[in-house]
């Protein structure tokens, strides 16, 4: 690779940051507060400790084996080409499926908060996601370049604003002081369920993985690979638990529900009035389309990659105007998901796959700690922080939220289900 061709440091983090500060946190703010109410910044430490964790068996991994294949590289080379590798992966592909639905279901939520056409907010809502996943499709088909300078010019554009809506935030909790008292431990939700709201809206940080995709094209890999992982997660940490001390600091609990949907931009308002509602609406927007099209991107990739590796049927390495079938596949899936089912059973669905597939990866480091030269503890105790997420997930979002439970574990069965009928179908026409 020419040196010209190489990515810096600072554009790996930047890939990590855009991949996580994309439509998650608009999409699962409200809902947070909703669980763990003054714990919120608790729950978003929480997801954050095991996305940092996890991280560092990424860095090790593809420091190891770079190559743009990122997750599904590293399933394959531990497990073979077998039944449960291609479910996995097939898991993989499910999961960005999920994470479109949920970042078009952000958009359609704070469009319709700006915009009314039908004068119905439910058919508004519908109306805008179903519309800006098509939008998306189009651009993806149109040209890849565009995609990119889309998210390029998101990413700066949303980090500032959202850093100036911290500021802003700060500045309201220093001239109404009592409106702290929301944040004290009084408010606090038990530890149970702090640590399950922590896990409903860890798809907040879904998205640092996509640094594996470009470590082969990373200048000074030995030294930066762990840099880009730990300054991406660092940084989102950050940045979340101070929205979320913001936004529970600026709003009553009961507003914060009625607004659950758009919570960001109501938590504006009170400083800001209805410019500040407007500019974060408008933030919001920009990042959950940015979010969208680079998702639709990068699923029609992994779908792409699987069916190479013959885990899925060929008919996905098909090509519709130059472009893979599983394009159209996602986005009409996505579609689908997005309007049967509500943003609670869609976060919970996302999370669930993606502490997973999470868990798996650090399994594999964990296996792989000699050729890795790394701590095979952090690996372990890594996977155990992801597998016992999942667990308390599925537990604890059952007594409330059995639908989004179902779902999920319909998902994962699904993907296991789908590659072996698929393997045995392959074997029989191999004969």
């Amino acid at each position: 690779m020419k040196k010209n061709d190489q990515i810096g440091l600072k554009d790996a983090i930047s890939i990590g940051i855009g991949g996580m500060v994309g439509g998650g946190i608009f999409a699962v703010l409200g809902l947070a507060v909703s669980l763990a109410k003054g714990g919120t910044p608790i729950a978003f430490l929480f997801a954050g400790i095991i996305a940092l964790v996890t991280a560092y068996s990424y860095a090790k991994l593809s420091k190891k084996y770079p190559n743009k294949g990122g997750t599904v590289a590293f399933v394959n080379k531990q497990f073979g080409n077998g039944l449960f590798s291609g479910a996995i992966n097939n898991l993989l592909w499910v999961s960005y499926i999920v994470m479109l639905a949920l970042y078009a279901s952000a958009f359609g939520s704070y469009a319709a908060a700006l915009f009314s056409m039908t004068g119905s907010k439910k058919w508004d809502i519908s109306i805008y996601q179903t519309s800006i996943l098509i939008i998306a499709l189009l651009i993806n088909y149109f040209s890849v370049k565009l995609v990119s300078t889309i998210e390029s010019v998101s990413v700066v554009i949303k980090l500032l604003i959202l850093i100036a809506f911290i500021g802003v935030g700060f500045y309201g909790l220093s001239i109404k002081p009592e409106n702290i008292a929301q944040l004290s431990p009084a408010n606090w939700e038990n530890p149970i369920l702090l640590l399950s709201g922590g896990m409903v809206i860890f798809v907040a940080y879904e998205g640092f993985e996509l640094i594996a995709n470009s470590v082969s094209d990373l200048k000074d890999r030995e030294k930066n690979t762990e840099k880009a992982y730990f300054g991406a997660v660092g940084f989102v940490i950050i940045l979340y638990i101070l929205i979320a001390i913001v936004t529970v600091g600026a709003l009553p609990f009961k507003e914060i529900a009625n607004a659950q949907d758009y919570v960001l931009a109501k938590a504006a308002q009170p400083t800001l009035g209805q410019i500040g509602f407007t500019i974060i609406t408008i933030t919001a927007l920009i990042s959950t389309f940015s979010a969208i099209n680079a998702t639709v991107l990068g699923s029609g990739r992994v779908n792409y990659d699987i069916a190479l590796d013959e885990e899925l049927p060929q008919y996905f390495c098909h090509k519709l105007w130059g472009k893979p079938i599983g394009l159209l596949v996602t986005a009409i899936l996505s579609i689908a998901l997005v309007n049967v089912f509500n943003l609670q059973s869609i976060s919970t669905a996302g999370s669930a796959g993606f502490l997973m597939i999470f868990g798996i990866v650090n399994y594999i480091g964990f296996k792989k700690h000699l050729e890795l030269n790394s701590n095979k503890w952090i690996h372990l105790l890594a996977a155990f922080l992801c597998f016992l997420a999942f667990f308390t997930l599925l537990v604890q979002q059952f007594k409330n939220n059995s639908l989004g439970v179902i779902i999920s574990v319909g998902i994962i069965l699904f993907c296991f289900l789908l590659e072996f009928f698929y393997k045995k179908y392959a074997d029989k026409k191999a004969i």
